[in-house]
């Protein structure tokens, strides 16, 4: 059984992420679930989708979750003329070496903005899958490592909007979750008016945290351990949306393991060493929805991916708790069962 500090690590977590939450909430009020998925996305290695109307604030959250953490920041406004070599890079011929030099595009950062991601054809979305599934780039032959860690946060518009494309589903599949920010309650607007009023709060933000200690908090996290239930809880939840009758397009197997390591970041951001089934359902619907393609008649009877989500987690039995004395977590809360932690 390997050994290791889970009480320290977890207590550095919780400092850290805390640093970080408190630096983005003072920028974007009011709006704390969506900043505590945001931090839950960066520490179990995903990438966020941000959609909502424009003028609610998704840029602002992106760059805000950037200037948080010291580390480099690349910002690609999407557009329909924009080329998939402006994302990765490309090859120039030099003159003096006679030789080519690659030059790296804007995904060479450790957190990269896209903004308004589907207003760019798909061909340009397309550059993204490879960088965002294995962390590098291959061009001409050649492949690059990106640097550790790295996130894309990416902001749409609803598709209804004029100008924009559908994202392709091997592109949507690859985000970790997806958030709508919404608007803001009118206190919350009344603040947001003093506050960003005169000048922007960005130029006043300091970052509270180092891109080494994200990396420590990202290992920290890994170390969580998930109990056999909360696993096959997950995995029956990612199956019932391949039978569901108002879907045509299912969770992948992708989506399981997105989920698991999303609910293994928000255990840990609570201060426990384990997952419970409480953080795979809180998580379901930021995790499944946007992967879920509805039926025509589903559409037409005006049911959501968010619904049949719901309905899904309603039907599925959730794992029954543990007894006291099954094995102890932190501070002596029962853990989900006595058996060593693993590694997913």
């Amino acid at each position: 059984m390997t050994t290791y500090d889970d009480r320290a690590s977890l207590t550095d977590l919780t400092a850290t992420a805390e640093r970080v939450r408190s630096s983005v909430e003072g920028v974007i009020e009011g709006k704390p679930e969506v900043v505590r998925l945001s931090l839950t996305v960066l520490l179990a290695e995903g990438h966020l989708l941000i959609e909502d109307v424009p003028g609610v604030g998704k840029t602002m959250l992106a760059k805000t979750l950037a200037r948080s953490i010291d580390c480099s920041v690349r910002r690609i406004q999407f557009t329909p003329d924009l080329l998939p070599s402006d994302i990765t890079g490309v090859s120039i011929w030099d003159q003096q070496r006679k030789d080519f030099e690659f030059k790296p595009g804007a995904i060479f950062a450790q957190i990269v903005i896209g903004d308004e991601i589907n207003r760019a054809s798909p061909k340009t979305q397309s550059a993204l899958l490879e960088s965002m599934e294995e962390r590098q780039v291959t061009i001409d032959g050649q492949t690059y490592e990106l640097p550790s860690p790295f996130m894309v946060v990416a902001t749409q518009n609803p598709v209804e909007m004029e100008g924009t494309y559908p994202l392709p589903e091997a592109q949507r599949d690859r985000f970790m979750a997806r958030v709508s920010v919404g608007y803001p309650s009118v206190e919350a607007e009344l603040q947001m008016l003093d506050v960003h009023g005169g000048v922007s709060p960005l130029e006043d933000l300091q970052p509270v945290a180092h891109a080494h200690d994200i990396v420590k908090l990202i290992e920290a996290v890994r170390n969580v351990h998930v109990a056999e239930p909360v696993r096959r809880y997950a995995v029956e939840l990612v199956a019932a949306t391949r039978t569901h009758p108002d879907l045509r397009l299912g969770a992948s197997p992708r989506a399981t393991l997105h989920l698991l390591r999303a609910a293994k970041a928000s255990a840990a951001l609570s201060g426990r060493e384990f997952a419970l089934p409480d953080d795979v359902q809180a998580l379901a619907v930021a995790v499944l929805a946007h992967r879920l393609l509805p039926t025509a008649q589903a559409q037409l009877n005006r049911r959501t991916a968010e619904q049949v989500v719901q309905e899904i987690l309603q039907r599925t039995a959730v794992p029954a708790a543990p007894q006291q004395g099954t094995g102890l977590g932190l501070r002596g809360a029962p853990a989900y069962p006595q058996q060593p932690p693993r590694r997913l």
